[in-house]
């Protein structure tokens, strides 16, 4: 990786970072990112984390994980490729990690130079199409900026788990929180992402409902409808309050806002079909769905 951090300051000024992806993004990402970068701690916070992401990025990859490409992984570097060439960005790197406990995937770096992580696990668990649903998803977070955002929260969240983020949390926090909330409506504009790349909603679910139940044997018995109750049931008493310290949805909102942009005249106008939810109505449903308080 070659990281040229004055010049990587200026490209976010300009805001031209990268291929935008404001066609289809959720509103209230948008909405929350623009207010961060007029926040000055987040500024900081994301600048420091630029100049560190070669040293943290690149020896430790190289060193632990396994790199995808033409040779090595081939059917998994179409994908990538299919990915990328739907989102109009470039081709990103990814790396397999060795991890067989999970279904998971992450993308850290900055904007225009990010590598996507991919947890071992999820090829044994998801088959193409719901792998490329998972690959379109990390896509989408390079697509639309968030790269560099979602490696400071991982790092924040890092140092506030570690022995001294207690003495530094009164000054983390605040940016900690705010980047969670952001984070909670970006995964909703990469899930969109997502399911514009594999163009199968059924997949897209199945994707999630894998990453719930952790277990091919019993995703089988696994009723989505019933599954689905659980978000009626989990708006009520103050356990949804924990919703706040978290960076990703709960999974039942996830696939309901999901299920909202597969009915909208959105994405069914960029597959050719007529009809479904107007963009104001899609926006305004998925903001009263996701919401914590």
């Amino acid at each position: 990786m070659n990281f040229d951090f004055g010049a990587y300051v200026e490209r976010r000024k300009t805001g031209v970072a990268g291929v935008r992806g404001e066609g289809y993004a959720f509103e209230g990402d948008l909405k929350v990112l623009r207010a961060m970068r007029r926040m000055p701690a987040v500024e900081i916070a994301v600048a420091q984390t630029v100049k560190l992401t070669k040293s943290l990025l690149s020896t430790n990859l190289l060193g632990t994980a396994v790199k995808v490409g033409p040779r090595q992984f081939p059917r998994i570097q179409r994908i990538v490729e299919e990915c990328a060439t739907t989102l109009g960005i470039p081709t990103p790197q990814v790396y397999i990690v060795p991890n067989i406990a999970s279904v998971n995937a992450m993308t850290f770096g900055t904007d225009d130079d990010a590598v996507i992580i991919v947890h071992a696990a999820t090829f044994e668990h998801l088959n193409d199409e719901e792998l490329k649903f998972v690959i379109g998803h990390e896509c989408g977070h390079i697509q639309n900026n968030h790269v560099v955002y979602l490696t400071t929260l991982y790092r924040l969240q890092q140092i506030m788990q570690a022995a001294g983020g207690v003495i530094l949390a009164p000054l983390l926090l605040p940016v900690t929180i705010a980047l969670q909330s952001w984070s909670r409506a970006a995964e909703i504009t990469c899930d969109r992402a997502g399911l514009l790349c594999c163009k199968d909603a059924r997949a897209a679910t199945n994707s999630f409902a894998k990453l719930a139940i952790g277990s091919r044997r019993l995703f089988n018995e696994m009723d989505m409808d019933v599954y689905l109750e659980q978000l009626g049931e989990g708006r009520e008493g103050v356990g949804r309050m924990g919703e706040l310290q978290m960076s990703h949805p709960y999974l039942t909102k996830r696939i309901e806002s999901l299920r909202l942009f597969a009915a909208s005249a959105l994405y069914r106008g960029s597959q050719g079909l007529d009809g479904g939810l107007t963009r104001e109505e899609l926006e305004a449903r998925t903001t009263d769905l996701i919401k914590v308080i």
